[in-house]
């Protein structure tokens, strides 16, 4: 049984001001189409199917990891392939406004996807019996937060966007759309996710729909987050308090459906799988105990996860043996200036294809690697596993959104940044979540490696110690750049969420700088020319993506540019 069921609409390019959303522009669709409880089961299914294609996948990877420390593009691969290009010139710190990656039409296809199912689904409850109120509920529900997830995304990716809930049906609609500051957008977020949480799908539901689907546990993940996000901006205690708050949520209710294995001694403080056999767990067998919310593929034609497959395992085809990104140096080694402290770590050796220590970059393993080889860190494979034998069709691989121990560590930062001094008791209830993360990956024999309370007893190293762990558990599952942004406006006073970048330069406000601890940290990949790298990104608009230009083109009376990109083609100086 496919995962998700395939919708075909007839779509149309339209000259709007955001572009390429996908529209059914048969009238019969819109007339005709809403009759049963199916129908509005097909254009579910098609919101998650949208954000679960190849365009969105290779971009969730690019603006949440390759912005980031973690991955590095492969120059072997010729410049002809426009994703190739696209890559060099994000690396390069000079990003073109016809970027590949800057174009968030597959995004804005999603939201298209959920406004139509919140317009039209309640009006099957009158036609068809067998389609209930509560079963509209619940639709509603996973629609709003679906559409709360993808405005987030675009919010840390492009920051000032335009916003609408209005169902795009045909092309003669009008279409245009102003851009939101990032706080009002944030907060029509949150009010939707809480309208969301109150009819949720139980997380009890069975099989792949119990993290296929949206529900109650991926709610207050995902307001977690926006509310970490904007407690690192705002630097409000208000925030990172509800943000332990939802985490806490999400922790109790896997407490509570944690059923214990046959060899499960002791009950654990929280049900995360031991490190031995997480990986088989999570990214083979997937939709594991600890997983929250995940996109589902079911290796078909239509189900295949090809995004991941081109970025990380095979860029075009079976017979191309490289994807168009690699794992940089910092997963090479152990050390303190690395990922890894110790190679007694099973994520040191799981994480990538550990073929020579002295390379600069490293192919993937995670979500690339289909077999579970059995090991004993106290003797390590020299180098490592060998490289994958999986085919590019049919490519059946989940993609995680949010799991158990993400948000472990996002309560671990909050209290982190709420915590007076060493002394304050939610520094060693951080440490103590990040120890339990941290200790499930570690081999059993090797307790000399596991963290040491007096080593991390105060703000600034717990700072450091949860944005590292964040790095070794979540590595490659779009988080880092983001974990990157949140550190960054931390260290920083004076950010503006209340009114797009465009409207302040006018104003002839100068811009915040970044912190130089961030910068340092994303270029610590390139082993030349990182401080040049740094210097083009010395203020806040460097920290995002280009509005689409042509959708600049087509809008200029409604969508204003990122003015360090004012030309409209490239970075500009900026004060």
């Amino acid at each position: 049984m496919k995962k998700y069921i395939s919708i075909i609409l007839s779509g149309l390019l339209v000259a709007s001001c955001v572009d390429t959303v996908l529209l059914p522009d048969d009238k019969t669709v819109d007339e005709d189409f809403w009759k049963s409880k199916s129908d509005v089961s097909l254009m579910v299914n098609g919101a998650y199917r949208a954000l679960a294609s190849t365009d969105a996948i290779s971009r969730l990877i690019v603006w949440g990891d390759f912005r980031s420390d973690e991955l590095l593009y492969v120059p072997s691969i010729a410049t002809s392939y426009s994703i190739r290009q696209a890559l060099e010139e994000i690396e390069e710190v000079n990003v073109q406004t016809d970027n590949n990656f800057s174009d968030w039409s597959s995004i804005y296809s999603v939201i298209n996807y959920c406004n139509i199912v919140l317009e039209k689904a309640g009006g099957v409850v009158a036609v068809d019996p067998s389609y209930t109120q509560g079963d509209y509920e619940t639709d509603r529900s996973q629609m709003l937060a679906l559409r709360s997830l993808c405005y987030f995304y675009l919010v840390r990716t492009f920051r000032d966007v335009p916003y609408t809930t209005t169902a795009y049906m045909n092309s003669s609609q009008d279409m245009t759309m102003s851009q939101l500051a990032p706080a009002d957008l944030l907060e029509k977020c949150i009010s939707d996710l809480e309208e969301a949480s109150k009819n949720s799908l139980s997380p009890q539901l069975s099989g792949w729909r119990r993290v296929g689907w949206i529900n109650s546990d991926a709610i207050n993940s995902i307001l977690a987050d926006i509310y970490l996000w904007r407690a690192s901006i705002t630097h409000s205690e208000e925030d990172y308090n509800a943000c332990v708050s939802y985490c806490d949520k999400v922790i109790d209710s896997k407490k509570q459906l944690h059923v214990a294995g046959v060899n499960e001694l002791e009950t654990k403080e929280y049900p995360l799988e031991d490190g031995y056999d997480a990986f088989k767990e999570l990214y083979i067998d997937q939709n594991a105990e600890e997983s929250i919310f995940e996109l589902q593929f079911d290796g078909t034609s239509a189900g295949s996860n090809t995004g991941v497959c081109q970025m990380f395992y095979k860029f075009k085809d079976n017979n191309s043996n490289i994807g168009y990104v690699k794992a940089s140096s910092i997963f090479g080694t152990v050390g303190a200036s690395n990922a890894f402290a110790t190679n007694k770590d099973y994520r040191f050796w799981n994480n990538i294809f550990l073929a020579n220590k002295s390379d600069e970059t490293f192919d993937i393993r995670k979500m690339v690697a289909n077999t579970h080889t059995n090991y004993n860190l106290s003797s390590p494979p020299a180098s490592g596993y060998v490289r994958a034998a999986r085919a590019y069709s049919n490519y059946k691989q989940n993609y995680i959104i949010y799991r158990l121990s993400d948000i472990l560590l996002m309560k671990a930062e909050a209290l982190t940044q709420i915590a007076a001094d060493k002394d304050d008791i939610r520094l060693r209830q951080a440490f103590n979540l990040v120890q339990f993360v941290n200790a499930r990956s570690l081999y059993q024999g090797s307790l000399n490696d596991s963290l040491k309370w007096n080593t991390y007893n105060d703000k600034e190293k717990m700072e450091t110690l949860v944005l590292q762990e964040r790095l070794r558990e979540l590595c490659f599952e779009g988080k880092r750049w983001y974990d990157l942004m949140r550190y960054n406006f931390r260290k920083v006073e004076g950010i503006d969420y209340t009114t797009i970048l465009a409207e302040q330069s006018k104003a002839g406000k100068n811009f915040v700088l970044n912190s130089q601890d961030m910068l340092n940290l994303v270029v610590r990949k390139y082993s030349s020319g990182g401080s040049a790298r740094a210097a083009k990104m010395r203020t806040e608009p460097y920290l995002y993506m280009p509005i689409p230009r042509r959708d600049i083109e087509m809008c200029k009376e409604f969508l204003q540019q990122n003015p360090v990109y004012s030309d409209g083609k490239s970075y500009e100086k900026n004060n």
